[in-house]
């Protein structure tokens, strides 16, 4: 795949971290994210998970700005996001993946509602709609999660996933 066709995915990518669709991707969106999972779980924010998420929320944050914020004012742009954060991790999936691990780590702890480690495809499904995917491509996407075919998508199974949708082109 050429180059521009790859950054051309990526930057349609962007519009998934920019929550608020102000042309930026900043912590608030991080927050958004976080805010918009335990809603659509019913978990309070206070609760044990609830601050998990907000915490792996922040780290995501954290790591995304570290490598992409260029200029410092502490949001990254599309171009920030498409030339800094994916060219330099896109031989490296692995530490995309390693920087969003919190907040999936919490994510997927907000929806496992039975505490096995593991959360339904149903539960993803509830994820990635909460987080501003459309119901057809979340139960897509949810359904591919379950590599294992087994019901059940564990952290191993999104954190691979998540990173190579943003790094490797398709």
């Amino acid at each position: 795949m050429v180059s521009t066709e790859y950054e051309r995915r990526i930057a349609a990518r962007f519009a998934g971290f920019d929550q608020d669709g102000n042309g930026y991707i900043d912590r608030e969106d991080f927050n958004a994210a976080a805010k918009s999972v335990l809603a659509e779980f019913g978990t309070a924010a206070r609760s044990d998970k609830g601050q998990a998420l907000y915490v792996g929320a922040e780290a995501f944050w954290q790591g995304m700005a570290g490598i992409a914020d260029r200029d410092g004012d502490q949001r990254i742009n599309r171009d920030e996001f498409v030339n800094g954060a994916v060219k330099r991790l896109r031989d490296n999936p692995d530490r995309f993946g390693e920087i969003a691990r919190p907040f999936l780590h919490a994510a997927l702890a907000v929806a496992d509602t039975d505490g096995d480690g593991a959360a339904t495809v149903e539960d993803a499904e509830r994820v990635l709609r909460a987080l501003g995917v459309s119901a057809e491509t979340a139960a897509l996407a949810a359904g591919a999660l379950d590599t294992d075919a087994d019901g059940r998508i564990g952290e191993s199974e999104v954190v691979t996933a998540f990173a190579r949708y943003f790094t490797v082109p398709e």
